[in-house]
């Protein structure tokens, strides 16, 4: 049987000259996102550019372009309110943003008053979002996201919209993953309560994942900037020195190891309960009539990247600003900055931050959260039987106290 002719077949040819650097920098790029061919490379970035560059692509979608206004400003940074997607392809000048810090809305299950996206459709939404951070991004500088995870609807098996979105950054829109963060709240609720608490079928989501990005695979970055008091045991091994020696796991621990720098380089654990209720922003807002965003994360998330990865007077960018907890960070640190939020009670009630803010100083009395190791309350622990159904069906027991009729999982 011969092969059906093509409706609309590859038929012209483009033939243009390049440079052997040029040559070899596209074939690294098609390579680097497991394209077969430059031409196959080509078409992918044609294709791209006009699905986010162009109006009209955009206008298809019910996505305008309107440059944000400018609702506030402070004697280092701006506010604006409105869709950030005009701020980052319009107002802001290429390669001007050294840091992009930021929180977009996440991708949940339950609609949540700030208006986060359906998880299905997330990587769709941010799309033109990634190329305004491409656009602004300086070479050397960092796009740094703190996104939490989702639950299936009526299931417990999570949602793989957070990893589908750090993918599409890395091969599509060409950021290098320079390292992966996890935000630990030591004091969240064992949610989601019906597979935690009533069926018993899964441990609480307590952890953020924050992806660092770049799109170089060498940002500006010193992790002397962030460094956390020494151990009991350092300390103890600072004083009475250590003999170089080969450890069971193999690395050959030299005599550098015994060399006080100041401090331990942290891990990508970020430890940080977010339990603040009655703070300055929290009284400013309750005394003026403004709603409280639900979903600040606590400044030392921001400070922390802020501090690892730019200098002052240079520039951060929180395009999903919230309560503008990142603007005030910058702020107190001396950092030029922009925020843009799109509903203007918000930032209304970010006002709070900037009464009287202080430059920050180093912290006085860090104090370490407690994390226990696995099953350390084991005993007796096989008593409790593993549900045969996997917890498809609640217990007999919740069902009878319950007034309501009780959600059943499909099979």
């Amino acid at each position: 049987m011969s092969r059906p002719k093509k409706t609309n077949p590859r038929s012209r040819v483009v033939n243009f000259r390049l440079t052997d650097q040029e040559m070899l920098s596209l074939e690294a790029a098609a390579s680097e996102r497991n394209f077969d061919s430059l031409s196959d490379y080509l078409r992918f970035l044609h294709e791209r550019e006009s699905k986010t560059q162009d109006p009209l692509a955009l206008r298809e979608t019910g996505r305008f372009i309107i440059e944000p206004s400018l609702f506030e400003e402070t004697n280092y940074g701006k506010i604006f309110v409105g869709d950030s997607l005009g701020l980052l392809h319009k107002t802001l000048q290429p390669h001007s943003i050294d840091l992009i810090m930021t929180s977009p809305p996440f991708g949940l299950v339950r609609k949540k008053s700030y208006g986060n996206e359906d998880a299905d459709d997330y990587v769709e939404w941010f799309r033109p979002f990634a190329e305004g951070f491409r656009r602004v991004l300086k070479p050397a500088g960092s796009l740094v996201i703190d996104i939490g995870g989702s639950w299936k609807s009526g299931i417990p098996t999570r949602s793989l919209y957070h990893f589908e979105l750090l993918m599409t950054l890395c091969r599509e829109f060409g950021f290098h993953l320079c390292q992966e963060h996890y935000w630990w709240n030591p004091a969240k609720l064992p949610t989601p309560a019906e597979w935690v608490n009533v069926r018993r079928i899964r441990v609480k989501d307590a952890v953020n994942c924050i992806w660092w990005l770049s799109p170089s695979p060498w940002p500006k970055a010193s992790n002397k900037r962030v460094l956390v008091p020494y151990s009991d045991s350092m300390i103890s091994l600072l004083k009475n020195g250590y003999t170089p020696k080969l450890r069971p796991s193999g690395h050959d621990i030299s005599d550098k190891f015994s060399r006080d720098n100041g401090g331990s380089v942290p891990p990508n654990l970020l430890a940080l309960a977010n339990t603040e209720s009655n703070g300055r922003y929290q009284e400013y807002c309750r005394a003026n009539n403004i709603p409280v965003h639900p979903a600040r994360f606590p400044s030392g998330i921001p400070e922390y990247f802020i501090r690892l990865l730019t200098d002052e007077d240079e520039t951060v960018l929180d395009p999903f600003a919230g309560s503008c907890v990142t603007g005030e960070v910058a702020e107190s640190l001396r950092r030029k900055w922009f925020c843009c939020e799109i509903s203007e009670e918000y930032l209304r009630g970010a006002l709070a931050h900037f009464v009287g803010v202080k430059p920050r100083i180093q912290h006085d009395d860090p104090k370490p959260y407690e994390i226990y190791p696995p099953c350390s309350l084991n005993a007796n622990s096989d008593a409790s039987p593993l549900l045969a159904d996997g917890g498809r069906h609640r217990p007999l027991r919740q069902a009878a106290k319950s007034k309501t009729p009780l959600p059943e999982v499909a099979a």
